[in-house]
């Protein structure tokens, strides 16, 4: 599972906290991006640590992401939304879930489609993100 850019936002992970246009945002650094090859994360990509910044494949990125404090009330959320996900699908635990439940590709309109759409959203809640 990755979640790096998912908990990147919170106190608890590395990053500076940085203001831009009033919104606190924090820096994050995926796995595969330059910054992190040259701090000797190449290998795990399949290239040597000494290779020359200029030779080195990016498979991150480096950029913002919006602060959100502590990651404890975030994931009291994400333990709330899948329990949801557990009694809408009639599964009573994980295993469940992956017996009685099955992938399904959408397109880019149905996922707009999915989201409150005709309203200005004035709070989405904690769980809420786009």
């Amino acid at each position: 599972v990755m979640l790096g850019s998912m908990l990147a936002r919170f106190d608890e992970s590395p990053g500076t906290v940085v203001t831009k246009n009033g919104k606190k945002f924090k820096t994050y650094r995926g796995m595969g991006s330059i910054a992190a090859m040259k701090k000797g994360g190449a290998e795990r990509y399949g290239q040597a640590r000494n290779t020359e910044e200029k030779k080195l494949i990016a498979e991150g990125v480096e950029g913002l992401v919006p602060y959100m404090g502590h990651v404890t009330d975030f994931l009291y959320q994400i333990e709330g939304s899948l329990r949801s996900s557990l009694y809408y699908l009639g599964a009573k635990n994980l295993e469940e879930l992956f017996t009685k439940s099955r992938a399904v590709v959408i397109t880019q309109a149905s996922l707009s489609e999915s989201h409150p759409h005709t309203v200005h959203i004035t709070d989405p809640g904690k769980n809420y993100m786009l």
